[in-house]
């Protein structure tokens, strides 16, 4: 029964529960000073620490483990910190035909590595969800917002006003005014389905058929929610429904790319060199900064000119045209520039770069031939 302030009240389950608690009560704020403090360690430390987790958690399965490789710089770390200890762990690939080719070569070049596919090939996540845009947080409050019905009051309040359920606001779910205006009458949907469909069904899959629990390298650094996940949980999460381990959750970019450098371990050669900023002194890579799927549009409107997409025009033309035509982006990035109505944000959305200055980018064939 909804009461006189439009709520629906319902009681708190146990996880809002202990999670309030632990706020009140400054076990948070204590463990994101730990965080803090871990993020700090010299590599050193931090490897020694992470090996621990890794014999935690494989004694803890007996030894039934395996590595979610995605063939990136951080799961290639993990994988080489993992099978210093344990050799005979079985890395797991999810192909879902997205992945620069210089990536799915270092998969395939990669021993003991088990390649899986999703079940719904990514033209048809498209059609049936939407595209993945701006965030998944903003992309899920969209398909909420263009979609209300009788059983989601509560969480369309949530993005369309900040308010739970409870009546209470909450910062960082309402979509802000000027998403709302580009999107919400645009002839095609948002979704942030494609993750979940792409890659995470296909790896709990993977783990029911084999009976391997997980070690997934994603790092507290990434993203809020990787900071609360860790926060709630440590490194090893025993008590989730699907249980994993996260043992580079306290590193940074910046432990990556000097362990990388420090032990000489092979990575995907779309990454370029690693070289260090002379007035930073931190580590880069000439080539792109991060993989993951070429088609995603997530944190697009953040990037600087040239963004990934006119990166990518120059360093594989064929990528580029599959995802303008084949997949549709140009006409969605040319409807974003039509209809934001803040001017940078549709700066960001440029689809080809201007024609000399980012020639440059033939670094990826470069190191792909050395």
């Amino acid at each position: 029964m909804i009461d006189a302030a439009g709520n629906i009240p319902r009681v708190k389950n146990n996880f809002e529960r202990q999670w309030a608690e632990s706020v009140e009560n400054g076990e948070v704020q204590k463990r994101f000073d730990a965080l803090k403090e871990r993020q700090k360690l010299p590599l050193k430390d931090k490897i020694r620490e992470s090996e621990e987790r890794i014999i935690e958690w494989h004694n803890a399965f007996d030894g039934n483990v395996g590595i979610s490789f995605s063939g990136g710089v951080d799961s290639t770390v993990l994988t080489w910190l993992a099978r210093r200890l344990y050799p005979n762990i079985e890395a797991v690939f999810c192909n879902t035909g997205l992945e620069y080719p210089e990536l799915y070569q270092f998969v395939k070049n990669t021993p003991n590595v088990h390649i899986i596919k999703p079940k719904m090939p990514f033209g048809q996540v498209l059609k049936t969800y939407g595209y993945p845009l701006i965030s998944k947080k903003v992309a899920r409050g969209l398909s909420i917002l263009r979609n209300p019905t009788s059983k989601n009051q509560n969480i369309y309040r949530l993005y369309s006003q900040g308010i739970n359920r409870f009546g209470e606001p909450v910062n960082g779910f309402q979509v802000p005014e000027r998403w709302k205006q580009t999107f919400l009458k645009a002839p095609f949907e948002l979704s942030d389905k494609c993750c979940e469909v792409m890659k995470k069904e296909p790896m709990r899959r993977y783990t029911r058929e084999t009976g391997n629990v997980q070690f997934i390298g994603t790092m507290a650094s990434d993203s809020k929610q990787r900071q609360r996940s860790w926060l709630q949980h440590g490194c090893n999460a025993y008590d989730l429904k699907n249980p994993h381990s996260t043992p580079l959750s306290f590193w940074t970019k910046q432990d990556v790319l000097q362990c990388l450098k420090m032990f000489n371990i092979p990575y995907a050669n779309v990454y370029g060199d690693i070289k260090q900023n002379r007035e930073t002194g931190k580590l880069y890579f000439t080539g792109v900064q991060s993989t993951g799927c070429v088609f995603c549009g997530f944190g697009l409107h953040m990037e600087t000119q040239p963004n990934r997409f006119q990166r990518l025009y120059y360093s594989h033309p064929k990528l580029w045209k599959y995802c303008m035509d084949t997949l549709g982006l140009r006409k969605i990035m040319q409807y974003i520039q039509d209809n934001c109505p803040d001017k940078c944000i549709r700066n960001k959305f440029k689809i080809e770069p201007d024609p000399e200055p980012y020639k440059q980018m033939s670094i990826f064939k470069e190191r792909s031939q050395a």
